[in-house]
């Protein structure tokens, strides 16, 4: 016999839309799953330092920061549609731009306009996959970017082959071009729903994100998300009562780890291989390939933090997954030999992969009827975190060394899942959305 108030688990429907929401998340992977190890190699090849070759965090930081302000406001000028298909284009025009470059300057620029296609349509995808699945966004976030990563996993192991071919990291790195075109594609043929809605012309532009929100329940009741309750918009906006105090909210703590997740990822997959190099005997390609093992871990366990969101609160998930990860940085720090770096980075992988999904998730899940708002800052958050830790680890790098260096990753981690735990809390005490309290 059911119980009437027994909670109901949601599942994730992975239809046309939802798949084909997941397309811009492969071309970006690719890119940053292949370039980002390939930096040392660049810097070789352009006879920079380990500070100049982390600019290309910076810059990739920049187009994340500029696509933070243009995605909210192209959504609402061409539609969700019309943003993920040019910032798509984007990242074919970025990547084809840094394969041709001859220089530095050059490098710089082409690496700045892939990211602000990749971060933009990013972006602009995860809020249509949260519109679209309701609550099931955690689940579907998070397969999202394993499947990026699963096809990006690739990108490490192509330019280390074709480095040890002799043809250098570019043949590797431009698989993005094609993939990119065939993202837009796959995006501008998928049919309207509460993820894509139809182009509306609004008399008060200040009110188009509300707009967006009620058009999308509208058009798909059955996949909107939970009724918000009032302590929830108390957490998530401005305090019920004029002349409450007002307190930390849990959607600053989840940007906090988000920053983190952001930071730990960018950091190891730009500078692990130059570890690698430095601590055991392997040459520059196979050194390059290991950072598929970092790769690896994230894809696997995407696909069971996926499902396991459904079952477990995912913020429990995300704390737990910063301790995994200062596991796999111990195992590849001590590491003297190749194989053994590779277990580490398989599991920091394994820590890593539910923590930038997870952290987006739980972010707008507490900031309901805002969501396009909550993504950019987070875009943001997520740019200044790009921008300041590759370059202060290749900094650090010229300056004492990698081995040293690389002590900042499990502070990074223990901060992650501090502000995790803590963001948890306060949205508990406040009146969790479903997503936080998984029976």
């Amino acid at each position: 016999m059911s119980t009437p108030d027994a909670p109901v688990r949601p599942r994730l429907v992975r239809d046309r839309t939802t798949v084909g929401l997941y397309t811009p998340y492969v071309a970006w992977g690719w890119v940053l799953y292949s370039f980002n190890p390939s930096v040392p190699l660049l810097a070789d090849e352009l006879d920079i330092s380990g500070a100049q070759a982390g600019l290309h965090g910076t810059a990739m930081a920049v187009g994340s920061l500029l696509a933070s302000v243009a995605v909210p406001r192209s959504v609402r000028a061409v539609g969700r549609r019309g943003t993920i298909v040019v910032l798509a284009l984007l990242v074919a025009l970025g990547v084809a731009g840094l394969v041709l470059a001859p220089s530095l300057p050059w490098t710089l620029t082409s690496i700045l306009v892939a990211a602000l296609g990749g971060s933009g349509a990013i972006a602009a995808v995860q809020v249509g996959l949260a519109d679209h699945t309701g609550p099931a966004a955690s689940a579907a976030i998070t397969e999202a970017n394993g499947v990026g990563s699963s096809v990006g996993l690739i990108g490490p192991l192509a330019v280390g082959a074709c480095v040890t071919a002799g043809w250098g990291w570019r043949p590797g790195v431009a698989v993005a071009i094609v993939l990119g075109v065939v993202a837009a594609a796959v995006v501008a043929r998928l049919p309207v729903s509460a993820a894509l809605p139809a182009v509306r012309r609004r008399a008060h532009p200040a009110a188009s994100e509300q707009a967006t929100d009620e058009q999308a329940t509208d058009q798909a009741p059955e996949q909107a998300p939970a009724p918000v309750a009032p302590a929830e918009r108390t957490a998530a906006g401005p305090p019920r009562r004029a002349g409450a105090r007002r307190r930390l909210r849990p959607s600053a703590l989840f940007l906090v780890a988000l920053v983190a997740a952001v930071a730990l990822e960018n950091a190891t997959t730009y500078w692990a291989a130059d570890l690698v190099v430095t601590r055991t005997d392997a040459g520059p390609g196979i050194a390059t390939a290991t950072t598929a093992g970092l790769v690896a871990g994230m894809s696997a366990i995407r696909f069971v933090t996926g499902p396991l969101s459904l079952r477990v609160a995912p913020v429990h998930v995300l704390a737990a997954s910063f301790v995994v990860a200062i596991g796999g940085w111990a195992v590849l720090w001590t590491a003297t030999d190749a194989r053994v770096a590779l277990a580490g980075l398989v599991l920091a992988g394994i820590g890593y992969g539910a923590q930038y999904p997870l952290s987006i998730a739980l972010l707008l899940a507490v900031t309901p009827g805002h969501r396009d708002r909550a993504q950019a800052h987070a875009t943001l958050a997520g740019a200044l975190a790009l921008g300041v830790a590759p370059f202060l680890l290749g900094a650090l790098g010229d300056a004492v060394g990698p081995h040293l260096a690389f002590l900042v990753v499990p502070v990074l981690a223990v901060m992650g899942a501090v502000t995790a735990a803590a963001g948890g809390r306060l949205a508990r005490r406040d009146g969790p959305p479903s997503v936080l309290t998984r029976a």
